[in-house]
C-alpha cells in the first residue's frame, strides 16, 4: 500500500482510526484539514469565515492534490472534500481508499462528544444538527460509496473498538 485515504462523514473517526492504524504500522499520517491549517497558517473555521465553503473547497481541492502525491501516507479527508470537484475520482487513483461508514445517529452522538468546533454545524440547535447530520449524509452517500472498500463504525465508542476497528481496515486492505 502506498497511499490510504480514509474517507466518510464528519464525526466518523477519519482521524482517529487513520492515527491509531498509523502508529501501527509506523507510517506518516496527514489529516487534511490538519494540513490545510498549517499551509495556510489559518484555521478551517477561519477560512471558511473569510471565503465562504466554496473558497474553502477550492484549497481543499489543491491541498488533498499536494498530500496526495505523498509517498507511504495515511490520509484523512475532510467530510465533504469527497464530495467536490473530481475530488473522490482522483482519491481513488491515487490511494486506496475506505469509507467509515455509520449512521446519522451515530455520528450525532460522535460530534456530540467531540470537542472540535465544526464550521457547518455552529449556531445550529441540537435538533437542528441531526436533521443537518441526516440531510447531508444522505446527500454525501453517493460519493462515500464510490470509496474502493467500505468500513462499518457504528459501535466505535471506545479505545479496545477503535482498535477492533483499526485490526479490521488492516483485514480488509490486507496489511
Amino acid at each position: 500500500m502506498n497511499r490510504l485515504i480514509i474517507i466518510g462523514y464528519m464525526g466518523s473517526g477519519k482521524t482517529t482510526i487513520g492515527k491509531a492504524l498509523s502508529k501501527e504500522l509506523n507510517i506518516p499520517f496527514y489529516d487534511l484539514d490538519w494540513y490545510i491549517e498549517n499551509r495556510m497558517r489559518k484555521t478551517v473555521s477561519q477560512i471558511f469565515e473569510e471565503r465562504g465553503e466554496e473558497g474553502f473547497r477550492k484549497i481543499e481541492h489543491e491541498m488533498l492534490h499536494e498530500v496526495a502525491e505523498f509517498e507511504h501516507v495515511i490520509i484523512s479527508s475532510g467530510g465533504g472534500t469527497p464530495c467536490f470537484f473530481d475530488n473522490i475520482d482522483y482519491m481513488n487513483q491515487q490511494a486506496e481508499t475506505v469509507y467509515l461508514k455509520a449512521t446519522s445517529e451515530v455520528l450525532y452522538k460522535h460530534l456530540k462528544m467531540g470537542k472540535t468546533v465544526r464550521p457547518l454545524l455552529l449556531n445550529k440547535t441540537p435538533e437542528e444538527v441531526y436533521a443537518y447530520i441526516d440531510k447531508q449524509l444522505k446527500e454525501r452517500e453517493h460519493f462515500y460509496l464510490q470509496a474502493k472498500h467500505q468500513l462499518d463504525v457504528n459501535l466505535l465508542d471506545s479505545y479496545d473498538k477503535i482498535q477492533i476497528a483499526v485490526t479490521q481496515l488492516r483485514a480488509l486492505l490486507n496489511l
